[in-house]
């Protein structure tokens, strides 16, 4: 069985992560997605819409998705590719090179991103309605 998986915040679900998620999965046979918790999320600068809870909620219900674990720290990945026995970890392509030093442990696969959408134009776009 090969295991695949991927990090994120998915706030704001679009087809993009749908996008990523399903390419994620065809490498595999399982995907796992690290979830940005919320305390995680401040202190990489980031705000939520939705909770951790309820973007988990989310990212289990779709059909490429077969288990959700929380992404507490920068540092865990190492920990999680050797716990569930990871083949091969996918990230968007605007961390590139940033997760090469997991090479060592399984292969490491940047995709692009789907270029006409991303979370931070939507809460732009969402700003600008009043």
């Amino acid at each position: 069985m090969i295991k695949v998986i991927t990090y994120g915040t998915f706030d704001l679900l679009h087809y993009g992560h749908i996008n990523l998620l399903k390419r994620a999965k065809s490498l595999g046979d399982y995907l796992i997605v690290g979830l940005s918790t919320d305390e995680f999320n401040i202190i990489k600068g980031k705000t939520c819409y939705f909770s951790y809870d309820e973007r988990k909620k989310l990212i289990e219900a779709i059909r490429y998705v077969d288990l959700v674990i929380p992404e507490k720290t920068w540092e865990q990945k190492i920990s999680d590719i050797k716990e569930y026995k990871i083949d091969i970890l996918v990230m968007g392509d605007d961390w590139e090179g940033k997760f090469d030093y997991l090479k060592k442990y399984c292969k490491v696969i940047y995709f692009p991103r789907t270029p006409e959408i991303s979370t931070s134009q939507i809460k732009y776009d969402l700003s600008l309605v009043k």
